[in-house]
């Protein structure tokens, strides 16, 4: 496996930043004026919470590499802000994040990660506007090989997204929902493909009794490389129809599923290839509440692009639970397996091969102060590709404490 890093951002990356920073500097400026100008809206109440994590690092095998390594230690140094602001229609929040990471040993890496979520809700007697979106600075190596099983290189991902949603209610049961989807995903590596992804929704959602609910839902999604050597392009209509079930007041129930229509071409030196098929996608979950403890497993299948320049098709498990021990003592585990598979005949390279991952965590966590936290866990990682002769695996444990200044609130 080649590893390729740039150890500091480029001029590219800043422009690209820049450009984008404006819009998220007009969504800034509808929240002012949502809070300021709107009807009905008197004062809003602003809360700051910040805090400072730092955290220790240690992992057997850093890169899930079948061959040969040494073990990696490292550090974590996370400054945080949460912000939050509501009145009686509109709530905003945000978790404003970064990391200052560097590992050594088996691996001499240094990076520093950005988070800038924004999520807004706005409501009316009949109305609900929503907008979800931000920059996402991280870590291929953590966030995507977590989420899709596959492990793309140990480089950084800059991804800007921008969800609006809205829903209208019809009658006392009956509500329509549509929302749009985009995001924009460019790598600081060059053997890693940037891509864009774009996408809308609209549907129904009836509740058919107090205890259940049923949404069919329509979709469009539209996928294209911007800087791939072979421009790959692939776009899925599709339906989906949902149903969602309260056994009781502490355990809930959902599935789902539908057909998506795949219709993907690639530029290749002999001219284009495109394909057909039919994918089905589906998906279940189940949660139930104790007084103490919460316990969730969910199963989905889906489709969602990737850094080598194509869609994947992954199968994903996910079993979670957590118990307070005590009013300051808690425990979590958490269990991911994921089957992926390309839905493309052509990648970077050559073919997509077939991929197995599966990680356990468990976590412990102490409130030892008012305000200080610390962090016990554990992660073991487990990954299989079908073009290599041995697996991979890797023993990571972390402690972490965290700082939490009180909490400020003011009004406006």
């Amino acid at each position: 496996m080649t590893i390729a890093v740039r150890m500091q951002p480029s001029c590219t990356w800043w422009s690209r930043v820049w450009s984008r920073a404006r819009i998220a500097k007009v969504v800034f400026v509808l929240v002012l004026l949502a809070s300021e100008g709107v009807p009905g809206i008197k004062a809003a109440e602003w809360s700051l919470a910040p805090s400072l994590g730092t955290k220790g690092v240690y992992n057997s095998n850093l890169l899930l590499t079948p061959f040969p390594h040494d073990d990696t230690y490292g550090y974590w140094v996370t400054p945080a802000m949460e912000v939050s602001g509501n009145t009686e229609r509109l709530d905003v929040s945000s978790r404003v994040a970064a990391d200052f990471v560097g590992y050594f040993g088996g691996e001499e890496r240094h990076f520093t990660n950005a988070f800038v979520p924004v999520s807004i809700r706005y409501r009316t007697e009949k109305d609900l506007i929503g907008f979800t979106g931000g920059l996402s600075r991280d870590n291929t190596l953590i966030s995507e090989l977590q989420a899709t099983g596959v492990v793309l290189q140990f480089a950084q991902r800059n991804q800007w997204t921008f969800n609006p949603t809205w829903t209208r209610s019809l009658t006392e049961k009956l509500s329509f929902q549509s929302g749009m989807q985009f995001s924009d995903t460019t790598y600081e590596s060059g053997r890693l493909v940037d891509y864009r992804l774009l996408g809308g929704s609209g549907g129904f959602l009836y509740h058919m009794t107090e205890r259940d609910q049923v949404r069919i839902t329509g979709s469009y999604t539209d996928f294209h490389t911007t800087d791939s050597p072979s421009p790959f392009r692939a776009s899925f209509p599709g339906v989906d129809l949902s149903l969602t079930h309260a056994f009781s007041e502490s355990l809930t129930g959902t599935v789902h599923g539908g057909p998506r229509f795949l219709r993907s071409s690639s530029q290749l030196l002999g001219g284009n290839l495109t394909t057909h098929d039919t994918v089905w996608l589906a998906g279940a979950s189940l949660r139930k509440n104790f007084e103490r403890a919460a316990f969730q497993v969910a199963f989905a299948r889906d489709l969602v692009p990737s850094g080598f320049g194509l869609l994947i098709q992954t199968n994903r498990a996910e079993a979670s639970g957590s118990y307070d021990l005590s009013e300051t003592l808690a425990f979590s585990v958490n269990v991911v397996g994921v089957l992926t598979s390309g839905k493309t005949r052509v990648a970077i390279g050559g073919v997509f091969p077939d991929s197995s991952y599966v990680s356990v965590a468990p976590k412990l966590s102490w409130k030892f102060l008012e305000w200080c936290q610390a962090e016990v866990s554990y992660m073991y990682r487990w990954r299989d590709i079908d073009t290599q002769a041995d697996s991979a695996s890797s023993h990571a444990t972390t402690f972490m404490v965290t700082y939490y200044p009180p909490k400020r609130t003011f009004f406006h």
